[in-house]
């Protein structure tokens, strides 16, 4: 009869440790996939003031950058293509691909010193290089959520369970491969040269 206990006692501290433990791995999983869902929609957020802001800005250039259409261009489509629904990597693909757009708009703007000093051209370069400058760091913690997330779900004891629960890595939001490819610098515009 001791056996017995004392197997009894063995069966069920096991099964209330595996319990416990898949108690703590699924709400600590619970927990980093809403830190991407945050993270997700606070760039989102900033994508969308973007999105708002890109019109004023060609709407205020466009008459006077009559050579530059294709930048004009550029920039609308793809403001145009962007979509909330879509899924994150080719949203991620989409607002690099704006924002390169934004850079050339921006150094096209350098050429032409009307538009340089006009105020609300100023206004409107600030405030979308500013929203530039937050999607660059809510995306940053966005990926640090994803690394977060898909790391601990190949650790033990979540890889145990991970298909239990239906755990798939997720996606980072990732530079285009025009963004990876590096580019000739021109240094012979550089000050002192």
């Amino acid at each position: 009869m001791s056996y017995l206990a004392a197997l009894l006692f063995i069966v069920l501290l096991v099964l209330v440790v595996g319990g416990f433990l898949i108690y703590v791995t699924y709400n600590e999983i619970v927990a980093l996939n809403q830190r991407i869902d945050r993270a997700w929609a606070n760039i989102d957020v900033s994508l969308k003031q973007r999105f708002d802001e890109l019109p004023n800005l060609v709407a205020a250039v466009h008459d006077v950058m009559g050579f530059e259409q294709e930048v004009l261009t550029d920039v609308t489509r793809l403001r145009n293509a962007y979509s909330a629904e879509a899924p994150v990597a080719q949203q991620a693909a989409t607002s690099e691909a704006t924002s390169e757009a934004v850079r050339r708009l921006f150094a096209t703007v350098e050429n032409y010193p009307s538009l340089k000093s006009a105020a609300n051209v100023l206004a409107l370069q600030a405030e979308i290089q500013r929203l530039e400058d937050v999607i660059a760091q809510r995306r940053e913690l966005y990926n640090d959520s994803v690394a977060r997330y898909n790391t601990r779900i190949r650790q033990v004891p979540a890889v145990l369970i991970s298909g239990l629960f239906g755990w798939q890595p997720r996606v980072f939001f990732a530079a285009s491969e025009a963004e990876r490819t590096s580019r000739p610098v021109d240094l012979s515009s550089a000050p002192g040269s």
